[in-house]
């Protein structure tokens, strides 16, 4: 999975692979009852993850959905993996109540946003915006 995520990582200007912090939060997903870690395997090879984690939305009154992580190795894109990982974690938010979900794109990253885009995802007027509490 941290390959994976170094990967990701490559394309996503925001953020720089630290493979200590990656480990991490690959470990807090897995131990937390709100989150999970989904994978795609090919014989014994991860081939693809995505993340997924439920928050509290007061627009929904309910859960929401904030998925997270989606890549799939270079050599298993387009063959459906990401498609059936991203379902994965609809269905996992979906049966735990969220009624809406949330997800972040490179806006550099066109494969990605087309990608999305074929899924059915819609942009928002909403603009994602960060601070650092520590360093």
């Amino acid at each position: 999975m941290l390959a994976l995520l170094r990967e990701l990582f490559e394309i996503e200007r925001d953020f720089e692979f630290d493979a200590d912090k990656q480990a991490r939060g690959l470990a807090m997903l897995l131990q937390s009852p709100s989150a999970t870690a989904l994978v795609a395997r090919e014989s014994h090879a991860v081939i693809g993850m995505t993340s997924v984690q439920l928050v509290i939305s007061t627009a929904e009154g309910a859960h929401s959905a904030w998925i997270e992580d989606v890549c799939v190795a270079g050599t298993a894109r387009r063959r459906g993996v990401g498609r059936l990982l991203v379902e994965a974690a609809l269905d996992w938010a979906r049966s735990r109540g969220a009624t809406r979900a949330l997800l972040l794109a490179d806006l550099d990253n066109a494969p990605a946003l087309a990608f999305y885009a074929r899924l059915g995802w819609q942009g928002t007027r909403l603009g994602a915006k960060r601070i650092f509490l520590c360093r």
